[in-house]
């Protein structure tokens, strides 16, 4: 199995934004001309100190005494330029934030698409909360750094390079100086990234493990309050909370180290400049309109310093989410889909057959060994004939969830294969095999829509006259004419406003309604109660007329009704054949039906 680990984040920061800005394109869409547009809007920056510089030299200091005239186009100059540089300032931001949320919206639905796409097994090792985490929480994070601290970048970048340049042609020694004092800090930062990035990292987890205690929490109310389970449960939501308070305020303290450092040197900075630059003004090297200016400039240099610590710490919250954001993308699907080289399987009654199949559940693959547990299946060897009625049945355990899995192909087998008509299951186009093979879980998933809705859901053309004429064929059209609004009657999330029964019936009914080659039935019967479960195997003769049909049967009604019963022990068929004909030799299969029928008499 391969898990959702965290393999990338071994990689550097850069090779990370990298990977994370090919992903979506759109980020690089008009670029050319938002930093044209940055470019403008950092240049007007520098129009201040200059105009200072000019007047106090020129409009002030003059050989004919002050010059209003200069004064005032200097001044008007001036307020021309702030105005270009705020709407050029504008539309950057405006032109960054379109492309960011086009970009994030095409990483997240990747990033959706791709859970989607997972198996059932790589899902499973990872908690719902944490992968919802990695489609919202981790991608809003991203989204944050690029809109706000893609901006500061930017303007930073370009404010601290204008800033250099026009530094150097007033005073280049002033200028020296200024570099020699931040180049420490630089590397510094550099080397501080490297914890920040591991800090985040872990608060990005944290934030998952969080997302996953209270939607368990939620969800699982019910079982909470009948099991008196509140004190427990919010002992695990205050972990959770102070786990990632914890990981927040470690990465914020070494962000605040930062803080300090960078007003200590820019202090140090601004002071070496004033006593350096008045030296130089006596000597006669530095009027007193450079100086201001350049201490104007130093402050537009510092600023970007200064807010690097910022980005640098929204950068590493950002950069940890695309590592776990790129650690969906890159797991591979356990199962995948053939795709355009897959084959497209013609309609018809399905035969199915295993060959030497054999089937271990993943353990932990944390450590990327790929290491397997015991056999669950093995030496499965088995052919279901076109239409006939199957029913696999044994102890819990036995293997018999685990050959629908492996019948439908939400799993693969370790090893042998699975035909269908002849093709490994491996070669056919999930698109084809969905439409041929449907399987009823135990559970009975429902959305949070209308009835109706519900039962369409494997196919969305049907009309409330076809859904309707499917239910009396089921003969549960008198139970839909019961509800409040028949097939407009809401059904809550996860189905909640039905009984579980309610809820199998509805699964079964949208089973039904997609008409499939292949059903598959998974202990379709087991929540329904002995009334109920009459009607439906009555209906089921219906729904299985025709067609091939295969029910992991816990009553074992089903397998007095199929044609051929597969009896499962330990993960092996021990026994095949009617029931009629199992029932009266000893073995696994008597035992169980004896047992059975023991349960019903009590």
């Amino acid at each position: 199995m391969t898990t959702l680990n965290e393999a990338a984040s071994a990689e550097s920061a850069l090779t990370t934004l990298r990977r994370g800005l090919r992903l979506s394109p759109e980020f690089r869409a008009g670029l050319a001309g938002t930093l044209l547009l940055a470019l403008v809007a950092t240049a007007g920056r520098v129009v201040v100190p200059i105009a200072v510089q000019q007047t106090i030299d020129k409009g002030l200091g003059g050989p004919g005494g002050p010059d209003i005239g200069f004064i005032r186009t200097a001044v008007l100059a001036c307020a021309a330029a702030v105005a270009v540089t705020a709407l050029s300032a504008y539309a950057v931001n405006v032109r960054l934030y379109k492309t960011t949320e086009s970009g994030l919206a095409t990483l997240r639905t990747k990033a959706f698409r791709h859970v989607h796409d997972l198996s059932v097994l790589t899902q499973s090792s990872e908690r719902r909360g944490a992968l919802v985490s990695r489609v919202t929480g981790d991608v809003d994070q991203i989204s944050q750094f690029m809109q706000w601290g893609g901006l500061l970048i930017i303007m930073s970048t370009g404010q601290l390079l204008v800033a250099s340049v026009l530094m150097a042609v007033y005073s280049w020694p002033l200028a020296l100086l200024v570099w020699a004092t931040f180049l420490p800090l630089a590397f510094a930062l550099r080397r501080f990234q490297r914890l920040l990035s591991a800090a985040y990292t872990r608060v990005r987890e944290r934030m998952g493990d969080l997302l996953a205690a209270v939607s368990e929490s939620v969800v699982g109310a019910s079982v909470i309050r009948a099991y008196a389970a509140e004190e427990r449960t919010a002992r695990r939501v205050d972990a959770a909370v102070e786990e990632h308070r914890r990981a927040q305020t470690r990465a914020q303290g070494l962000v605040a180290l930062t803080f300090p450092s960078s007003e200590l040197v820019a202090a140090v900075a601004t002071a070496g400049v004033v006593v350096a630059g008045t030296l130089l003004g006596v000597a006669g090297d530095l009027t007193a309109g450079e100086l201001v200016a350049f201490l104007f400039l130093v402050t537009l240099f510092v600023s970007p310093m200064q807010t690097a610590t910022e980005v640098l710490n929204e950068a590493q919250n950002a950069i940890a989410g695309w590592r776990r954001v790129l650690g969906v993308l890159d797991t591979a699907p356990d199962v995948a889909d053939p795709g355009e080289k897959g084959r497209t399987l013609p309609r018809g009654p399905i035969e199915v057959r295993f060959e030497n199949v054999a089937f271990a559940y993943p353990v932990d693959g944390s450590d990327g060994s790929g290491a397997t547990g015991p056999l669950v299946l093995r030496d499965v060897n088995v052919e279901i004939a076109p239409r006939s009625r199957v029913a696999v049945v044994g102890e819990t355990g036995s293997g018999k969830t685990t050959f629908a899995k492996l019948l439908t192909r939400l799993m693969d087998p370790t090893s042998g294969r699975v035909l269908v008509d002849g093709v490994p299951l491996q070669q056919v186009r999930f698109s084809s095999l969905r439409e041929r093979i449907v399987m009823v879980p135990q559970d009975g998933f429902l959305f949070d829509a209308t009835l109706g809705d519900n039962i369409r859901y494997g196919r969305p053309d049907a009309t409330d006259e076809e859904v309707l004429l499917a239910l009396t064929e089921l003969g549960l059209a008198d139970w839909v004419e019961g509800l409040p609004r028949g097939l407009d009657t809401p059904v809550g999330q996860r189905g909640e406003s039905l009984s579980a029964g309610e809820r199998q019936l509805v699964a079964l009914a949208r089973a039904y309604i997609a008409d499939p080659d292949l059903l598959v039935l998974d202990e379709a019967t087991s929540a329904v109660d002995p009334a109920t479960e009459v009607r439906i195997q009555r209906a089921l003769d219906g729904v299985t007329r025709g067609r091939t049909a295969v029910s992991i049967a816990h009553r074992l009604s089903t397998a007095e009704a199929a044609d051929e019963v597969l009896v499962f022990d330990k993960g092996r068929i021990v026994q095949r054949g009617p029931h009629a004909e199992l029932v009266a030799v000893p073995g696994v299969y008597a035992d169980l039906y004896a047992s059975w029928i023991a349960q019903r008499r009590i």
